[in-house]
C-alpha cells in the first residue's frame, strides 16, 4: 500500500514532470507509468472521449492495459464508459463482485487479461468532459483514501497536459507557435467575462474555455470570440 509519504513523493515527481517537459503523447504515457507505481497498480491508461461519440485510446502504461482499455469501446461498456456518461469515478475493487452484472461482457474479458479491480476517473473541468483516466489491479481490493487523492492528482494533472496537447496542435495547424495579437487580446476579453460569469479567477476562466475547445473539438480562438459576441455564455 502506498504510504502518504510516497504518495506525496510521486505527485510531486508528476507536478515536476509536467511543468519542465512540453506536452505530448509521450508524457501522457509517463504519467500513465507515474500513476501505475504510486498507485500499486498493474496498468493504467487515458482515453480521450466525447458527448458526440468520439473515442480512442490516448495513452497507456503496457500492452495489457491497452487491450482492456479498448476492449471498453469494442463492447461498448465498462468502467471507464460509465465514468465519463455519469462524471464521476467508477471504483470496482473487484470485478467478480457485481460486476458481471454490471458490465456482463467486459468483465469476464478484462479478467481473462488478468484485470480484478478497475478504478475510473473522469476528465474534466466544469461541465466540459474530456475523457477518462482508467487505474487497473492484478488483486482485488479498495483503494486507500490516500491512494484516491494522488488519482484524482493524476487525473487532474492529465487534463492540464490534454488541453495543453491540444493547443500545441492548433498552433502546428496555423503554422504559428503563439497567436497573434488581435487573438490574444479578444481570448483575454472572453477571459474575463467568463470570469464574471462564472465567479472564478481569471486563470480558471481560461481552463474553463480550454476545456470547453476540447470537449467540443473547436479551435480556442474562435470559442473566445463567440463568447466575446455573447454568442456563447458559460453561466447556463
Amino acid at each position: 500500500m502506498t504510504s502518504p509519504a510516497r504518495g506525496d513523493d510521486h505527485g510531486a515527481l508528476v507536478r515536476r514532470l509536467v511543468e519542465a517537459q512540453p506536452a505530448d503523447r509521450g508524457l501522457l504515457r509517463r504519467i500513465c507509468l507515474a500513476a501505475v507505481e504510486a498507485l500499486s497498480a498493474s496498468g493504467s491508461g487515458i482515453s480521450v472521449m466525447t458527448a458526440d461519440g468520439t473515442r480512442g485510446v490516448c495513452a497507456t502504461s503496457d500492452p495489457v492495459s491497452e487491450r482492456v482499455e479498448e476492449l471498453q469501446f469494442t463492447l461498448g461498456e465498462g468502467p471507464c464508459i460509465d465514468a465519463f456518461a455519469d462524471r464521476r469515478p467508477v471504483l470496482a475493487a473487484d470485478l467478480s463482485d457485481g460486476g458481471g452484472r454490471r458490465w456482463p461482457v467486459y468483465t469476464p474479458a478484462a479478467q481473462d487479461a488478468g484485470v480484478r479491480a478497475v478504478f475510473a476517473f473522469p476528465l474534466q473541468v466544469g461541465a466540459a468532459r474530456l475523457g477518462v483516466m482508467d487505474v487497473f489491479r492484478d488483486r482485488v481490493g479498495p483503494m486507500s483514501g490516500t491512494e484516491l487523492q494522488l488519482a484524482f492528482t493524476f487525473a487532474d494533472l492529465t487534463v492540464k497536459v490534454l488541453l495543453d496537447l491540444q493547443q500545441g496542435e492548433a498552433a502546428a495547424d496555423d503554422g504559428a507557435t503563439v497567436l497573434d495579437v488581435g487573438r490574444r487580446a479578444e481570448l483575454f476579453q472572453a477571459q474575463g467575462m467568463v470570469m464574471m460569469q462564472l465567479g472564478v479567477s481569471i486563470s480558471e476562466a481560461l481552463v474553463r474555455i480550454r476545456a470547453y475547445a476540447f470537449a467540443e473539438n473547436r479551435r480556442l480562438e474562435d470559442v473566445a470570440h463567440d463568447i466575446v459576441q455573447r454568442r456563447l455564455r458559460f453561466d447556463g
